[in-house]
Parts: structure tokens; C-alpha cells; sequence
């Protein structure tokens, strides 16, 4: 970091552009540079601009740990913002806490983590999962079908899941797990298994290239999502738009924020990111989190006079901003934030129609594993003249 007041306050980008997970982390990189360069054109942090040091980690997670080494190393930089894969996260928590870096992450992961040195800005297991299982369970049936990648965030969204459809008397009809980089044929192989195992729902906690692998088998075995559909905590309008709504259309989500939010803020900030990148780039619940964690950092470097990671630890805590989602707040305790679950299907202009959202903010409990009396699934009003 600098010593001059001047100076621009460099912070890192740790945000693929090359990978299997390459399109939702450039979604989540134009939201980084959207944001910076409103705070930058508002005047910055007294003065001071925002500089961003991109990186391309290639979607692997010893990457990221080389990148954020070598940025402390050489460029001097400890607050970063980005990661995607919850593997990429873990890669890097050990070079945070060793150096005591600071790290901004705007992903939805599986819980059962709360670093010092990390701040979550994605959806937490009681923020999704819980939701999304008791909207499945009551509207579809409670047999279900888990897919997933082959990496941590999977195995442990789907343990949560089976916990949740267990205790409300339901059963796992099968559950597989494929590489990153598994092909179609492979995925149209896990698609027989789910025909013939008859399930009420899938599940799917498959990312990057596989979604669409996963929704053109599904549709080539001429499965009805209105009976079968494939619930996600993970899946956006980013992938869908790229593989087409043809193969989505009728399928769920569980998100804090969808591109068709209906907020004074949602759509004055559409309006204005896409006169900066076009009408055809869409928006998504990562998009989401890394543009309002930019000015949630921002306005904690306004609060300390700059970038250093033991001031920003006491500042960021309970700091609140209207995202387009609503808005938002950094928990004290744990370091995640309080977030507005939603349930959103899939319409045939790759966007989501919202079924039912929480009336408030939810706080986040990335441990709460199972629904009881003070840690139940959060209530989810149902949208007026939507079709369930």
C-alpha cells in the first residue's frame, strides 16, 4: 500500500476470465469494475481513486493462491476481492490469515466456515438451501435426485439438502457427482440414472460448463420441468442466457436477487450498467454481491482513510447499503450478510419470474443445519398472480 494521500488505493481482482467457471466470475468482474468506477466518479475515498489489479486464475484454485501471494508479495496489495468455486476459497484462506489479508467474497457457498480474514457477501445455507427445500418439498414432492460437480461445494449443499428432506419425511432417490469437466455423454449418462430412479425434483449443485451439459440432457430425455424440475441454488440468468432458455425454461432457483427484482434501485442501477456494457448483458445474484460489496468496502475506506486490513476488520461490520436486492447489511458476529431470499423460475426470455421472496432481510447463520424454533426456514411470501 501506499504512503501517499494521493495515491490510488489499489485493491486485487481474483475473478476467472479463462476456465470452466469463466462466465459467472466475468459477470461478477464487470459488476467489480461497474461499482468501482461509480465510487471513483463520486469522488473515490477522499480524493482517492480506486485502482483495480485484475488477475486471471483460470478457474483453478492453486492459482488464486499464487495470484493473492504475489500480490502481497510484490504489489503490496492485502484487501482482494473475488473467488467463485468454494475450492478457491479454501486455496486462499491459508495466505490470507498468514498475512493478514482481507478477503471480499460475493458467492453463495455451502456454510460451516467464518474466517477473520473473509467477508461474505453471498447467499448463506439459511439464506438458500433452507428455502429452496421447503418451497420443493411442498410444491413438488419429496423424493429427490442430487447432482453435482466434484468438489466441496457440492458435497456439502447436498449434505444440508439431504438433512432438510430427511427431517420433513422425505428420501434421496440418488446422487452422483461429476468432474469440472465432465463431458455431454457423461452427463447424459446421469440423466438415465434419474429417469429411471423417478424422482419428484433434482437437485443440482453443478457449475461451470456442466450446467449446460446437465439441462440439454435433461431436455433431450423429454423431461417435464412442471412435474421434474431442476431446483438450484447456483444456476443464473448469466448461464442460462448463454445456453439458451429453450433448455431452462420452467426450471428453479434460489437467489437473494434476480435480474427481475422490481426495486426503485435495481432498476435505476440496470439502467445504468447496461449503457455501460450493452442491453444484452445480463445480470445475476453473483453480479449482484461483488457490485454492492465494492461500495460496502468503499465506504469503509472512507470511514479509515484507506485500505488497511485490521482498521477495515472494525469498520466493515454492521455496515448497511440499498442494494438492488434491497437492502443489505454486514452481520457483526460472523461476518456474513443479511440478506432477501427469493424463489424464481425460469421464463422463456432467460429470465426469472419471481414465485415468492422474504418480506425482510434474513440474517445469515452459515451453521444452522436443521429447522427448529429460532432457526427456521425463513417465510417466503407468495408473489400475487404468479402461478405456482
Amino acid at each position: 500500500m501506499t504512503s501517499s494521500h494521493r495515491d490510488p488505493i489499489r485493491i486485487g481482482v481474483l475473478l476467472s476470465e479463462t476456465g470452466v467457471t469463466a462466465p459467472i466470475e466475468c459477470s461478477q468482474q464487470r459488476a467489480t469494475r461497474f461499482a468501482t468506477e461509480e465510487i471513483n466518479e463520486a469522488g473515490g475515498i477522499d480524493g482517492r481513486e480506486i485502482e483495480l489489479v485484475l488477475c486471471d486464475p483460470a478457474s483453478r484454485p492453486s492459482r488464486y493462491a499464487e495470484l493473492l501471494t504475489g500480490m502481497i508479495a510484490n504489489e503490496r496489495i492485502r484487501v482482494v476481492v473475488g473467488c467463485y468455486m468454494s475450492s478457491t476459497r479454501k486455496a486462499v484462506l491459508p495466505v490470507l490469515e498468514r498475512h493478514n489479508a482481507l478477503l471480499l467474497y460475493p458467492t453463495l457457498y455451502e456454510g460451516f466456515e467464518c474466517s477473520r480474514n473473509v467477508f461474505y457477501t453471498g447467499a448463506a445455507p439459511n439464506q438458500n438451501s433452507f428455502p429452496l427445500a421447503a418451497y420443493m418439498l411442498r410444491h413438488h414432492g419429496k423424493r429427490v435426485f442430487m447432482i453435482g460437480s466434484d468438489y466441496i461445494y457440492p458435497y456439502e449443499a447436498n449434505r444440508v439438502m439431504s438433512d432438510l428432506v430427511f427431517e420433513s419425511g422425505g428420501e434421496k432417490a440418488g446422487e452422483i457427482y461429476l468432474p469440472l469437466n465432465a463431458d455431454y455423454e457423461a452427463y447424459q449418462d446421469a440423466m438415465k440414472k434419474i429417469v429411471a430412479a423417478a424422482p419428484d425434483f433434482i437437485f443440482s449443485t453443478v457449475v461451470g460448463i456442466g450446467m449446460a451439459h446437465l439441462y440439454r440432457a435433461y431436455a433431450e430425455a423429454r423431461l417435464d420441468p412442471a412435474r421434474c424440475p431442476i431446483a438450484t441454488l447456483s444456476t443464473t440468468e448469466t448461464e442460462f442466457t448463454a445456453m439458451g432458455a429453450d433448455i431452462g425454461e420452467g426450471h428453479i432457483t434460489s437467489a437473494p436477487y434476480f435480474q427481475s427484482v422490481d426495486t426503485p434501485v435495481n432498476r435505476d442501477v440496470l439502467a445504468r450498467f447496461q449503457r455501460r456494457f450493452g442491453d444484452d448483458v445480463v445480470t445475476d445474484m453473483c453480479w449482484e454481491a461483488a457490485y454492492f460489496q465494492m461500495h460496502l468496502l468503499a465506504e469503509a475506506m472512507r470511514r479509515t482513510g484507506g485500505a488497511e486490513p485490521d482498521a477495515l476488520l472494525r469498520a466493515l461490520p454492521g455496515l448497511e447499503f440499498d442494494a438492488p436486492q434491497g437492502r443489505v447489511r454486514i452481520d457483526e458476529r460472523n461476518h456474513h450478510t443479511y440478506l432477501r431470499p427469493r424463489i424464481g423460475r425460469l421464463n422463456a426470455r432467460a429470465q426469472f419470474d419471481i414465485l415468492s421472496e422474504s418480506p425482510d432481510w434474513v440474517r445469515p447463520d452459515p451453521f444452522v443445519i436443521a429447522f427448529d424454533d429460532d432457526r427456521r426456514a425463513p417465510a417466503l411470501e407468495v408473489r400475487a398472480g404468479v402461478r405456482e
